[in-house]
């Protein structure tokens, strides 16, 4: 694989931001690993959690390796604690992620296909919240969402100041009695997408039984089923960490529809 480490200028945050981009290689003669490279390839967006930042997945886990097993792009974008909305009191997090970041990585490296079916999303945490938004919210630009150990309720996190102070929730989301059924709440992205004419979308959703946030998963995966929508739902024992995580993302990519026609 081939590593880049990327500033660039955003318009819609009006200030530069740093990410990690990393694009398969054909790599025989490199020691214990053996890349795929195309003309083409997918891309996969990989959002961090709360306490970290674009290095998160390159530190944390063997991301590089596995991608280049799959032939696949990887992007990994600093998003600060946006909370990858666009914040009542902050930067425009959601339209960066959804909108530009995809454009700005296509213009950068012409090698990553611009096929929604080609484009994927993957999150831990606050970055599972980002993915699995991403995924209901932008289902044109995305057609694979994953989230491991997701941030689902932020009405709950929200209301109860979980995580983090109740200004940070107001800064980010605005009256926090007014979060339920906005653009903010994933339960209502979900139920908005199923009643839209909005491109197929397949979504993947993991946490451990027990992270303090396993019993929020469980209600969004029950409200997704009931809604008929196309998910795949795993649990296993397992806390908040890297550990199960690293293991997990391998999950993911092997989950995603990589080298096969959307049917």
């Amino acid at each position: 694989m081939a590593f880049i480490e990327l500033t660039a200028y955003s318009k819609c945050l009006e200030m530069e931001i740093d990410l990690f981009v990393i694009l398969p290689e054909k790599s025989k003669g490199l020691i214990g690993m053996e890349g795929k490279a195309a003309a083409t390839c997918p891309t996969l967006y990989l959002l961090h959690g709360m306490s970290d930042d674009h290095s998160i997945w390159l530190r944390r886990t063997s991301i590089e390796r596995y991608a280049s097993e799959k032939g696949i792009a990887v992007v990994m974008p600093s998003t600060d604690l946006g909370f990858y909305t666009d914040m009542a009191y902050g930067g425009k997090y959601w339209t960066f992620i959804a909108k530009e970041l995809p454009a700005m990585c296509r213009s950068f490296f012409p090698q990553m296909s611009c096929r929604r079916e080609d484009t994927f999303v993957a999150g831990l945490s606050m970055g599972g919240y980002g993915a699995l938004k991403c995924g209901l919210r932008a289902s044109e630009t995305f057609s694979c969402a994953a989230g491991l150990s997701s941030a689902t309720d932020v009405v709950r996190l929200a209301k109860e100041n979980a995580l983090r102070q109740n200004s940070y929730w107001q800064d980010v989301l605005g009256d926090v009695n007014q979060i339920e059924g906005s653009f903010n709440d994933l339960f209502a992205a979900a139920k908005d997408y199923s009643a839209s004419k909005q491109p197929p979308l397949r979504l993947y959703q993991w946490c451990g039984t027990e992270d303090f946030l396993y019993e929020d998963n469980v209600r969004f995966r029950d409200h997704l089923l009931s809604l008929g929508l196309d998910l795949t739902y795993e649990e296993s024992p397992g806390t908040h960490a890297w550990q199960f995580w690293d293991e997990k993302i391998q999950t993911v990519l092997n989950w995603l529809p990589i080298g096969k026609e959307e049917k």
